[in-house]
């Protein structure tokens, strides 16, 4: 689990811890290993606020001037290889907790795909690569950073254990 702690200015103007606890994680049934936790949205302009994220956006793609930051964990790419792996449940799955953001992935080439926004990526755990167009790719480690400007890309974790990484969304104009 991940520890989310939140500052605020209280009612006196000082600042103040105003949350502080352990994000909830949204586990995939059909797809073993891969979850995420929503640590925070903005609306636009963005404004400090001191509450949790609230419910999960209506998209988890921002639209101009939003943001959303969040944890993803991506388990081995051997899971997607399992013979009892369902690619049409797992889809389906990825729609229900990742609306928008599921839409933009394309059918005919597997985790591919765009977002329209600038994501400030931090890798947590394990390796992970990140896979670009004509099947360039970079191999990524704890602490390696990574700012995807709105390309066509897929995160594939080659070992045999999970990789998790932290991502903060940026919408910008279309």
């Amino acid at each position: 689990m991940v520890r989310r702690v939140v500052t605020a200015v209280s009612g006196t103007g000082r600042s103040v811890i105003s949350n502080d606890g352990e994000l909830r994680q949204v586990p995939y049934r059909h797809t073993p290993g891969f979850a995420h936790s929503l640590v925070w949205t903005t609306g636009a302009p963005p404004v400090p606020r001191a509450d949790g994220p609230g419910e999960p956006p209506a998209s988890f793609v921002p639209g101009p001037g939003e943001t959303i930051a969040m944890t993803v964990t991506f388990p081995p790419d051997s899971v997607f290889g399992d013979p009892a792996f369902d690619p049409v449940a797992a889809a389906a799955e990825n729609v229900k907790h990742n609306p928008g953001l599921a839409d933009l992935f394309e059918p005919d080439a597997p985790g591919m795909h765009t977002t329209p926004t600038v994501d400030y990526v931090v890798v947590l755990d394990g390796t992970v690569v990140l896979e670009l167009d004509d099947g360039a790719t970079t191999t990524l480690h704890p602490g390696d950073l990574v700012i995807q400007n709105a390309t066509r890309h897929a995160w594939r974790v080659p070992s045999d254990r999970p990789a998790t990484i932290f991502v903060v969304l940026m919408g910008h104009a279309r």
